[in-house]
């Protein structure tokens, strides 16, 4: 089992950056996929970035291309989430997200076997 602890949200104005960070424990670290997820009020929780297992393959939603880098480091057992040029639309509650031994990157919640309990970011105008 793996526990997941997503830091470094808060309020920030639009056009400014944040760095998320996810630490693990409990579990073999670089042995995951790992993801982040947001969900803003009445909508459902959608994928932002996913990162392989090595960190050499990244994938990310279309409405955050060139903004957003997702990162790992493995010795530190730390996922990161940078956001650039942040954007009002981009407020939502932000999920850090495993998938053991994921031959791949997903991109679905039903996917990830591990969650984090979310951290707040809210980007105002």
């Amino acid at each position: 089992q793996v526990q997941l602890v997503e830091s470094g949200g808060g309020l920030v104005q639009a056009g400014g950056s944040l760095r998320l960070s996810c630490a693990a424990s409990g579990g073999t670290f670089s042995s995951y996929v790992m993801g982040w997820f947001r969900q803003a009020p009445g909508k459902e929780r959608e994928f932002v970035a996913g990162i392989n297992w090595s960190g050499g393959n990244t994938l990310y939603a279309d409405s955050v291309k060139g903004r957003f880098t997702i990162s790992r480091d493995n010795a530190k057992n730390t996922v990161y989430l940078q956001m650039n040029s942040l954007k009002p639309e981009d407020t939502a509650i932000y999920y850090c997200a495993a998938r053991f031994r994921y031959m791949g990157i997903a991109t679905k919640m039903h996917e990830y076997d591990y969650w984090g309990q979310g951290t707040q970011v809210t980007v105002s105008s």
